[in-house]
């Protein structure tokens, strides 16, 4: 008589992975927010760059000082994508040293917060580690789901820049900045990779406040703001070279390695309820 062996298949962690992968990115496809946050990615760049420059050249009185002051719009669609490098001051270069594409660092949060935060609200997440999925596997799925979300919304920002400076008749000159085309696209790969370190941050928040969501996007926003300031400074600034999507590269995978094994950890040392 023959005895039936039953023969346990291993799952590799590139199988794992490609599961978890097609998991998160399904629900992002369907997501109602993903696709807010794009619009909201496309349409900000537009409205804004329309209304300053319709508000170009409007007086209005400081009720504290009596003076004068004369709104300043834009003169590059540009100024959109960051500080522009020149030797006199740009119009309207105070405001979008603030509200240019880097907002969409920002914006990616609330995309990842609410994301990871749904799975320990519902239960997936423990139904999920219960089952099948180990938690690097987990961090790892959540971080690329996020990467992908953060390109898509820098990509629909530039193509809002080019439309609403297109609308406000904004000048697309860049040798008036000593800029080329070649440093716009650098500027926007460095800033692409540059997601991997927010996104990488905004996942390790997120699985430390687990379900209560106004923690991890207040904890990431705040986290966020302290690399802000250096986008454009240093890391990926409108004139980019390649020297700045190599260091983008090379700081996006440190984070997401080291922050990513860092996420496991606080996942394993803690409650998933």
């Amino acid at each position: 008589m023959m005895e039936n062996s039953v023969k346990f298949e291993s799952v590799g962690f590139s199988k794992r992975l490609r599961s978890m992968l097609r998991v998160d990115f399904r629900r992002m496809w369907r997501s109602r927010y993903f696709y807010i946050l794009i619009a909201c990615a496309l349409l900000i760049p537009i409205v804004m760059t329309v209304m300053m420059n319709m508000m170009d050249g409007t007086e209005s009185i400081d009720q504290q000082t009596g003076e004068t002051v004369i709104m300043e719009g834009p003169e590059s669609a540009w100024q959109n994508l960051g500080t522009l490098p020149s030797e006199e001051k740009v119009k309207g270069a105070e405001i979008f040293a603030m509200c240019n594409i880097n907002m969409a660092f920002m914006g990616v949060s609330v995309f990842v917060c609410l994301f990871i935060s749904e799975d320990f609200r519902s239960g997936y997440s423990k139904n999920l580690f219960t089952v099948r999925a180990k938690k690097g596997d987990y961090v790892t799925s959540k971080t690329l789901a996020g990467f992908i979300c953060g390109a898509l919304m820098l990509i629909a920002y530039f193509i809002g820049t080019i439309l609403g400076g297109a609308i406000a008749g904004l000048s697309f000159d860049l040798s008036a900045y000593n800029l080329t085309a070649m440093n716009i696209v650098m500027s926007m790969i460095a800033k692409i990779l540059l997601m991997l370190v927010f996104v990488s941050i905004f996942t390790l928040i997120s699985v430390a406040a687990k379900q209560r969501t106004w923690l991890s996007i207040c904890g990431s926003l705040g986290g966020g703001m302290l690399l802000f300031m250096m986008i454009d400074l240093v890391a990926a600034p409108v004139g980019s070279t390649a020297i700045n999507v190599a260091l983008c590269l090379f700081g996006g995978a440190l984070f997401a390695l080291g922050l990513g094994a860092f996420s496991n950890l606080v996942l394993k040392k803690t409650s998933l309820v």
